[in-house]
């Protein structure tokens, strides 16, 4: 899925900040696992599920996006370090919860 002409980002969601990976290492790391991958594909994957994120969440407020829209939305930066800042979130709520014992009632 090319990225529309003259748009220009900040950076993408995967970046070294948030000690994520590249486009390439997470191609060189499915070829690996037996799934024959390149990085332009890894970046259209990782790009169509954002894309349903941020349809579902739009879905959530009662808002109409159309395709190109909901691209422009998924291929944000801002966009991209939301969805992340809020899965960490849940990895450390899950973590907590575990901890936590439940009393016997």
């Amino acid at each position: 899925m090319p990225v529309p002409k003259g748009f220009k980002s900040d950076g993408y969601g995967t970046v070294k900040k948030f000690n994520g990976k590249n486009y390439s290492e997470i191609a060189t790391i499915m070829t690996d696992n037996g799934y024959k991958m390149k990085h332009s594909y890894a970046r259209t994957i990782y790009i169509n599920s954002l894309k349903k994120v941020a349809a579902e969440l739009s879905k959530l407020y009662d808002l109409e996006y159309n395709d190109k829209e909901l691209l422009n939305i998924a291929i944000n930066y801002d966009f991209q370090e939301s969805i992340r800042d809020f899965m960490a979130n849940i990895e450390e709520d899950v973590k907590s919860s575990k901890k936590q014992k439940i009393p016997n009632i």
